[in-house]
């Protein structure tokens, strides 16, 4: 017997593969070229689950069919590898954090290359290599020399338990998203990056980008411009000689400003403190550390406030206000300092209300307005000179007045804050920074890259510095151009620096000159296909952004943007959950309910579920079952693990499922037993063309010129299997190469040259059964670089025309006609009245009329 083995097929082709080099990148730049890109992975110690290769599986259909459509391709891989995971292992069990990568990353190749990706293996990176990460100390220095990269003390994320500095993303209601610890606010002296400098040039490249709209906007929204005032509220009495400067979108209602606010964190409270509050703040100033910054702006929250003993003067009115301090205001959006307008400020009113503070209206609201604050246009009031003027026209009068009185300018401000660029951990790239007499100093590139020094211990030091810190020997150095005592900078990058530029390595991963070559860069550049998930919709993407964008500055890259078009495919879930059924028009526990036998739950569990309607229903049935899916995780036991899917149906079986699923964006429920469709269908793919008895060719496959029909079937397969791999619309490229396989069973023989085309279809989906029966065929070179299949839509056209027959408007028959006859009204009439189902109502009746529309239907009216 020579049935379909997918195990035996699949590792002879992996083997030729990498044999052979299949997918290594071409080095000529002769043809037009396709950059498909990853985003790579972090390799952790659980490995893949079914979800992650997705996304991989659908690059690598795109790369395989540009090549065979004459594309060079660069399809590359590698490993986003520094991390705190890793670290906080190390902590756990004394295993270096190298070790632990090397580990998983072997363990993650595997696996990749057990689903036949067609990565250029000899092209894969890593971050954690000093060869690789020497360059991105390289990208940080020039980031330095243009005065983007500074050291200052900030308030920042402070995880005790984890001895490191979190970026806002990786905390998560006041606790670290890693362990659940709690998280303080603290100033901390940090490496920060000036991405606001290049806030304006991230905001107007998107423009030019092919993304999803939805990813744009919230780039858009987190880098979040907005125009408006610059004013100065100068401190009122003994504190004359200070000035608060807020920023506000709104400087029309000035007059409504009742009272400010400053954010515990600003460095004007201690100043103006008075004595008799100053305990009241510090306590105050305490609790707000506690809580992140999502906890401190949620608006439902309960408003929460001191007041600091100090007043302003409001420079438009000369009243003087309270001065306040608040968490609603952050240190890190704006001045830190807000002058509150409650009569036009949700948030303001419930703390004017809550602390018995005026509220001042400066915008009319219709008659019919019922509410609070009055946030919408209208004609300014209790305003002075304002008085009367729309919100534009107010905007404008009172901006010119600012200026005129030295108040006051137009400013822009920005939501984004430049970016804490340093960890206190071990697993991170080392700045490549020493300090002389306390200053910071760039070292020069022939000294990287500056490497990890070995440590036993891998948690800060008792006086809570950094883990580097304890390798005194390294630490302690000399300034290579003046020979002075210098001490090693102790932070480490964050796992952001390796992933913001790991695109540019791959187009020359071993060039020595710099990160990239320049010549490779421009022909490569920018990645025509980026997909990956929309958990990076906004960081990685932005830094990535910023860090290119500085790059083409300084003339190591000649293109602006690196990612022209991204795609972010869909969270496959879990496995369905079946919480219960519809019994009498009630909904039942599936487990627990009474009068449900266990036959009836196993029979509801094993049957398809579809959707339909707001229901799931067991199909053909009208059933309906309440079901469930959920993220794949551990801690819920629903993680599949693709090594068993492959083992039990191959690699093709998987790649076709994971694409069949639905559409590539879309959101999935994953189901194993459905994995058997797709794995009937390769076999019967198989069983077409190879005798399961010889396990050569069947005698139908033969050399022969194919018939209309079956030249019509195959062409109509490649229109559409074109069409949907140009448009990732993969499932509907499979349900074509299905219809197309029922098609071809009905045929008496199987023309060699519609085959070969068809596996040509199939191979970028299925490439092992592809390769294989494309040797079998009689090729001896891979089906890797063979010519996509051309359509000719000349084939399209069948040799015959279908008439429905109709009798009094109903449709009795039907008929096939040369398409040359088509349009003969006597030939198609008489075929039309032989049909035996048709002659009957003749021959009962008289035949009063005859109704012929050319190449569409034939009508008879009887009485």
């Amino acid at each position: 017997m020579s049935s379909y083995n997918p195990d035996k097929i699949e590792s002879k082709w992996q083997q030729y593969w990498q044999s052979n080099k299949t997918f290594k990148t071409p080095e000529s730049h002769d043809k037009p070229k396709y950059y498909v890109l990853d985003m790579f992975p972090y390799p952790s110690g659980s490995g893949l689950h079914v979800g992650h290769p997705e996304g991989y599986t659908a690059t690598d259909i795109l790369a395989r069919y540009k090549r065979m459509n004459g594309f060079n391709v660069l399809h590359p891989i590698g490993w986003d590898a520094f991390g705190l995971p890793a670290e906080q292992y190390a902590v756990k069990t004394g295993t270096h954090p190298r070790d632990t990568t090397e580990k998983n990353i072997n363990r993650f190749r595997e696996q990749l290359q057990s689903l036949g990706f067609s990565y250029d293996w000899d092209r894969e990176v890593n971050t954690t290599d000093p060869d690789y990460y020497k360059w991105t100390q390289w990208i940080f220095l020039k980031l330095y020399e243009k005065g983007l990269a500074y050291e200052d003390d900030v308030p920042v994320n402070w995880c005790p338990e984890l001895g490191t500095v979190l970026a806002n993303e990786e905390v998560i209601d006041g606790k670290s998203e890693v362990g659940g610890y709690p998280v303080i606010k603290k100033p901390m002296r940090q490496w920060v990056l000036k991405i606001t400098e290049y806030a304006d040039r991230l905001l107007e490249g998107l423009d030019e980008l092919d993304w999803p709209q939805s990813t744009k906007e919230m780039q858009r929204n987190w880098i979040g411009k907005s125009i408006g005032a610059e004013i100065d509220f100068a401190v009122a009495a003994a504190n004359a000689s200070e000035h608060i400067k807020v920023f506000t979108t709104r400087p029309d209602t000035i007059f409504g400003a009742t009272y400010m606010v400053l954010a515990p964190e600003h460095d004007l409270v201690n100043r103006i403190t008075s004595d008799d509050q100053r305990e009241a703040v510090e306590e105050y100033k305490q609790q707000a550390a506690q809580k992140s910054d999502l906890e401190r702006t949620e608006l439902s929250k309960e408003k929460t406030g001191v007041f600091t003993g100090a007043y302003a003067v409001n420079p438009a009115s000369g009243e003087k206000i309270p001065v306040w301090v608040a968490d609603y205001v952050l240190a890190t959006y704006g001045t830190g300092a807000i002058m509150a307008v409650p009569g036009q400020d949700e948030r303001d009113w419930e703390f004017a209300e809550k602390f018995d503070l005026p509220i001042i209206r400066t915008v009319e609201p219709p008659e019919d307005f019922v509410g609070k604050a009055y946030t919408g246009e209208g004609k300014a009031i209790n305003s002075d000179f304002l008085n009367g003027l729309g919100v534009d026209e107010a905007k404008t009068e009172i901006i010119a007045w600012l200026e005129e009185h030295g108040a006051g300018k137009k400013a822009v401000n920005y939501k984004l804050r430049d970016w804490l660029f340093s960890r206190q951990r071990y697993w991170g790239e080392p700045f490549p920074i020493i300090h002389v007499d306390g200053e910071p100093k760039p070292l020069d590139e022939e000294h990287l890259p500056v490497t990890l020094p070995e440590v036993e211990d891998f948690e800060p030091t008792e006086d809570g510095d950094p883990p580097l810190a304890r390798a005194e020997k390294w630490v302690k150095t000399t300034d290579p151009e003046t020979g002075k005592p210098a001490v090693r900078e102790t932070n480490t990058m964050p796992q952001w620096a390796g992933s913001c530029w790991y695109y540019l390595r791959y187009c020359s991963p071993d060039f020595e000159g710099g990160p990239v070559d320049f010549d490779e860069e421009k022909y490569w550049m920018p990645v025509d296909m980026y997909v990956g998930g929309a958990e990076h919709s906004v960081l990685h993407l932005l830094y990535a952004r910023f860090w290119h964008k500085v790059l083409y500055d300084c003339g190591v890259v000649s293109t602006k943007e690196p990612f022209q078009r991204l795609v972010h495919q869909g969270m496959i879930l879990g496995e369905m959950e079946f919480t219960g059924y519809k019994k009498d028009g009630e909904w039942i526990s599936a487990d627990l309910a009474e009068g449900v036998s266990g036959t009836e739950r196993i029979k509801l569990q094993d049957e398809r579920v579809e959707k339909k309607g707001d229901h799931f229903v067991v199909a053909g049935t009208d059933c309906m079952v309440d079901a469930k899916a959920h993220k794949m995780s551990k801690s819920r036991g629903n993680v599949v693990n693709p090594d068993d899917i492959v083992e039990q149906y191959g690699a093709d079986s998987m790649r076709l499922y994971e694409m069949f699923m639905g559409p590539l964006e879309q959101v999935k429920p994953w189901s194993t037993k459905d994995v058997d469709g797709v794995f009937r269908f390769l076999n019967r793919v198989w069983r077409l063309m190879i005798d399961e008895d010889t396990g050569e060719l069947n005698d139908t496959v033969i050399e022969t010129d194919p018939s209309g029909e079956q030249l019509k079937v195959l062409h109509e397969c490649i229109q559409k299997v074109t069409g949907d791999v140009d448009d990732l619309s993969f499932n509907t490229a499979i349900s074509a190469m299905m219809i197309f396989i029922n098609e071809a069973y009905k045929w008496d023989n199987h023309p060699k040259s519609v085959l070969q085309s068809f596996m040509k279809l199939l191979s970028p989906f299925a490439p092992h059964i592809a390769e294989e029966l494309w040797q079998k065929l009689g090729n001896e070179e891979s089906i890797a670089y063979a010519d996509w299949p051309e359509l000719n839509e000349e084939y399209l056209v069948s040799d015959t025309q279908m008439y429905p027959i109709q009798v009094n408007g109903k449709v009795r028959g039907e008929i096939y006609v040369p398409r040359d006859k088509a349009k003969d009204k006597e030939y198609v009439l008489a075929e039309a009245k032989s049909v035996e189902n048709v002659a009957k109502y003749l021959d009962k009746g008289k035949l009063v009329k005859e109704i012929f529309v050319p190449e569409r239907i034939v009508n008879l009216v009887v009485q």
